[in-house]
Order: C-alpha cells, then structure tokens, then sequence
C-alpha cells in the first residue's frame, strides 16, 4: 500500500513540473520595441494581437512581451496617441520568441511639427501613460516640469488637477491629493518608499528635491493593494533619469533678482549627460545634477490688539499693546544628482542601478522690533496702563538642512513564459541643524 501511494505521489509531482515545460514547449510569444521614425522610444503604447486579444504595454525602454501565445500567424496592432497605427503580420513558433520592432509615424504631415517637438513628444508620452494604466493616474514628463518656472517638486506637482499645496515662504512644501491631507500622501522615488527628513512629520517635503531632477512624476490617485498604507490620499512617485538609444548632453541655466528686501537674486543651473555603450549599446550610463539658488525677503508689521481692563473700572477696551516690526531674509540653497547604469544581459534581461541625492539648506535670519505701546493717559480719573514703553531689537539665525537619498539595484528577466523582477532599495532622509531641536 505505502509502494502504491508513492508512486502515485510521484506521478503528481512528475505532472506538475512537466506542465509549464510543456506549456512552454507548445507555446511562444512575441517580443520587441516601440520607436518613432527619428529611434526614439515610445513608452506606455498600445500592443494589441488581434486574433486573441492578448495585449501589452512597452515599458519605459520602449519594450513589450506578450508570451502564452499558441503557434500561428497574427495581426499585431500598435497604438500610440498623436502616431498613426502600426499594424503588421508576425508567425509566432512553438517555444520560440517571435521579435518586432513597430516604428510609427506621425498621425499627418499637419502633425509633424508639433508632435516631433521636443514637448509635445514629452507630453504624448505622459498622455500614453496615463490612458494605459490600471488605476487613476497623472503623469508630468521633464518637458512640462522644465518649460514652466517650477522652483522644486512640490511645483511641478500643484499644477496637476486635483492637487493643491501647502506653502513655505512663497515656495510649494506638501501637497494634498484629492483634498485629503498631507499625511495621507507618500513619496516613492522609482517605487521605493522614502522617509520625511522632519521628526515626528508624517509627510514629505518635496521642496527637498529641485525639479530638474526627474525624468517624470506620476501622482497615483487610487489605493491598490500593492500600495503601502499611508497612500491612502494618494502617492507621488519620482521616476529617475535613465540612458535612452539616443545620446543626450544638455545643459541649463536662468538668473534674475527681485526687488524687496534691497534686491534678492535667484538663479539655476544643471545638466544631463548619458550614453549607451557597445556594438549592440546594451550598457547605459546617465548622470544629472541641478543647483538653484532663491533669495528671499519679508516685511511684515504685527499688531497685537487686545482688551484692556480700565483701572477703578471693570470697562474693557480695545488697545494695541505693542507691535512687531519684523524683516526676515531667506537663503534658499538646494541641488541634487541623480545617476544611473543597466546593462542588457539579452533582449530579456535587464539589470540596473539608480540613485538619487538631494539637500536643501533652508537658511534665514529674523529681524525684530518690538514696541510696546501702552499709551493711555491719565483723563477723567483714568490712570495710565501700567508698564514698560521701552522698545527692544531681537534677532533669530536658522540653518536647518534637509536631506533625501535613494538607492536601488534590480533586474527584470523574463525566462520562457515567466517574467522575474526583483530589486533591492534603501531610502534615507534626515534633517540637519533641526528648528526648536526637533
């Protein structure tokens, strides 16, 4: 008896392990990339097999896989808004991986201008992205970030629909996704979580990182179920720079000042450079880096109204009983790298690093001038209010620096009809100098 329940439990092992070799055997897929005319990649476009309804969405590279496929003959269509449709035959041959490379063109000859610019490429390609996802989401590409005055982060991301902003000294600081609050929002750089700088602070300053930095943000605006918990509001993930097909070298800059406070400057710097290496160019190299520099002044006057009891009398009436003269000025310091590298093992294999560093020195200096008022005179059998009417100056230094870094390492490699991800990440943020020792 004990013979025959071995065996029996052998012949059920033997059929699960040989299943997906079968499958995989009697099965292939199809596998390639999406580009425009001019090489460059079209992430987030619309990989449809027509005769089965299988379909896919190529990657930020630009690659899609659609496995699981019986052998035989298929229409492949490709859709991409703001490029005409692609569509074309593929034989698909049992454990073989049939490639293709669809290059679509723009929708019309009235379109070329606009869609081949350098903005309106950036912005189909957030269009795409936002169209093809499982969930409610917003995509700002670096095109937009860069063509608008958006001083960090936090900037770029007020000016997408249904999130508002809570500021610092003229500056976006935390955001609210949806009306709810800022703690129920988290910051995720390449999907890896990253903690606020700020003690006892839920919520992260996106003021830390300037807005340069990124290659694109998504604002997801829907819980899922891979999502942490205190997304709940919403997530705000920071997509890094990484090498395309194409080499890349740029560099900016701006300057000006502003007339408070005995004339502020501002001015901004960074540039971008990658390369991908090789005869087949399966190695990728990018590096990034951004400085800006916000001077900042403020003048304000801070009356203290109140109500005074009048002596002999229990009358109270309204008095100032001093006012704050105050001039703050601000030293706005922020920069940051970002760097990354992957390499290409095959057509489906990828391994990869990605790194991101940020510091945000938020200087300033308080000037103060209290005078205190108390200037009832004696009339009517009133007596003067008692106290000091001696002024007094006092200033206030801050130098609080925040700080934000991330670091991850992973690799996709999709083997037959299954795909492998994996990665190892770690976040770090702190706050240097804390105000009030926090």
């Amino acid at each position: 008896m004990r013979k025959i329940l071995c065996a029996l439990l052998l012949l059920v092992m033997t059929m699960v392990v040989l299943r997906p070799v079968q499958a995989q055997q009697t099965t292939g897929k199809i596998s390639g990339s999406v580009t425009d005319t001019s090489g460059a990649i079209l992430p987030g476009a619309s990989v449809e097999v027509q005769q089965k309804g299988p379909s896919a969405v190529s990657d930020g590279q630009g690659k899609f896989t659609i496995p699981n496929l019986p052998p035989g003959s298929y229409t492949v269509m490709v859709s991409y808004v703001g490029f005409s449709p692609f569509q074309t035959s593929v034989t698909v041959a049992a454990g073989q991986t049939a490639h293709l490379n669809a290059v679509l063109n723009v929708a019309s000859a009235n379109e070329s201008v606009i869609v081949t610019a350098e903005r309106a490429h950036g912005e189909a390609e957030a269009v795409n992205e936002t169209r093809t996802a499982d969930n409610i989401l917003n995509v700002l590409p670096a095109e937009v970030i860069t063509s608008l005055p958006n001083a960090n982060i936090a900037d770029a991301v007020g000016r997408l629909p249904g999130v508002t902003l809570e500021r610092d000294e003229g500056e976006g600081k935390y955001v609210q996704i949806r009306g709810t609050e800022p703690r129920l929002a988290n910051l995720t750089i390449d999907g890896v979580e990253v903690p606020s700088p700020e003690g006892g602070v839920r919520q992260v300053k996106l003021d830390v990182i300037p807005s340069d930095l990124v290659e694109s943000v998504q604002i997801n605006k829907t819980l899922q179920a891979n999502q942490n918990g205190d997304a709940i509001g919403g997530s705000v993930n920071l997509v890094t720079k990484k090498a395309g097909d194409r080499p890349i070298l740029s560099f900016n800059g701006s300057g000006g000042f502003t007339p408070i406070a005995n004339t502020r400057s501002v001015y901004d710097f960074g540039g971008t450079a990658g390369k991908r290496f090789g005869a087949q160019r399966r190695f990728g190299v990018l590096v990034s880096g951004s400085y800006d520099y916000n001077g900042r002044g403020i003048d304000d006057i801070e009356p203290v109204p109140g109500l005074i009891q009048q002596p002999n009398s229990t009358a109270l009436v309204p008095d100032i009983s001093n006012a704050a003269i105050r001039e703050y000025l601000y030293d706005r310091k922020r920069y940051g790298f970002g760097a990354s590298a992957d390499y290409k093992l095959s057509d489906n294999s990828t391994i990869y690093v990605h790194s991101l560093f940020s510091d945000f020195k938020d200087y300033g200096n308080r000037y103060e001038y209290v005078l205190n008022t108390n200037d009832v005179a004696p009339a009517a059998g009133v007596s003067p209010i008692p106290g000091s009417n001696v002024p007094n100056f006092t200033t206030e230094r801050r130098d609080p620096d925040f700080q934000v870094a991330s670091v991850s390492v992973g690799g996709a490699h999709a083997m037959g009809t299954s795909l492998i991800s994996w990665q190892l990440a770690a976040g770090r943020s702190r706050m240097l100098n804390p105000i009030g020792g926090r």
